[in-house]
């Protein structure tokens, strides 16, 4: 008993005769009356009583009947299932990112994917670069962005971003006036810090020694988002990526470029040794061109 010979059983039975079975499913009469003799020995009864030239169905082909449609509805769900997995993913999307991203980049992207994707449920979660790291090591999350002072030991990653730094101060500041901001610029001023184990202000520490400049640190903190607020009620001056631009005052805040150039590096991150699934590669490709 093969699949084949049960789609002709089934054939006949709703067409009532081999011959517009056979011209249904594309093939010969004599093949499909072949194929019902083969499949009523491999069962073991008959289907049929075969009266003059006519195909009369047994109850035990009735019977069987019943089955075989019930498996065919359930072959068309696997089908239909298939192709929407195939056109639109498994139909949920789990986004983590830091908080650098979380109310610029990341909006932009899931925007452009739900364009292609409406129908799609999109779980976002604004996060510490160590929580996201832990949910899409976990794989409770689909996908990560986080700052690069992670672990990256299970998990994924790559270079999402790695722009250069500039230097946030509130309009009037003695250093706004300056085009670029060098080392020595920075000698004296109140500084906002990213917290120790921040790659950027290790970067910039490291620039700093290198000419025997000290930071005259006066607050510590995580987010770019708290150290632009400070910057702003004149607490210091500070550190920040280019992407709080969009989120800026920018009648109470001045960015100045930095030079030599410190990158902030933020890694795209993924759960270990998974496939990414259609979604995941589509929602990928929004956030490289959201960039």
């Amino acid at each position: 008993m093969n699949y084949r010979q049960l789609e002709i059983f089934a054939a006949v039975m709703r067409t009532g005769t081999a011959s517009k079975a056979a011209e249904l499913l594309g093939i010969t009469q004599p093949a499909a009356s072949r194929a019902l003799v083969e499949l009523e020995g491999s069962l073991g009864f008959s289907l049929f009583d075969r009266v003059r030239q006519r195909l009369l169905p047994t109850p035990e082909a009735w019977q069987l009947y019943r089955t075989v449609e019930a498996s065919f509805r359930g072959l068309d769900t696997i089908k239909t299932e298939a192709a929407r997995i195939r056109d639109q993913g498994t139909g949920r999307l789990r986004i983590a990112s830091l908080s650098l991203l979380g109310s610029t980049l990341v909006p932009r992207a899931i925007g452009r994917f739900r364009a292609h994707h409406p129908d799609i449920s999109v779980t976002f979660h604004v996060l510490l670069s160590r929580d996201v790291r832990d949910l899409v090591a976990s794989g409770q999350f689909d996908v990560g962005l986080a700052a690069d002072e992670i672990d990256t030991t299970g998990i994924a990653h790559q270079l999402f971003l790695s722009p250069n730094a500039m230097i946030a101060m509130p309009v009037g500041h003695p250093l706004s006036e300056r085009s670029v901001i060098k080392p020595a610029d920075l000698s004296g001023h109140p500084f906002i810090a990213y917290v120790p184990e921040d790659r950027a202000r290790q970067r910039l520490e490291a620039i700093l020694a290198q000419v025997g400049v000290k930071l005259n640190i006066v607050v510590e903190t995580i987010y770019a988002s708290t150290v632009c607020s400070l910057v702003v009620e004149g607490v210091g001056i500070g550190l920040v990526s280019p992407y709080v631009l969009s989120s800026l005052d920018k009648s109470r805040i001045v960015l100045k470029p930095f030079e030599p150039s410190v990158q902030i590096r933020t890694l795209l991150v993924l759960p270990p040794d998974k496939q990414k699934s259609l979604l995941v590669r589509d929602f990928i490709t929004a956030l490289m061109e959201s960039r």
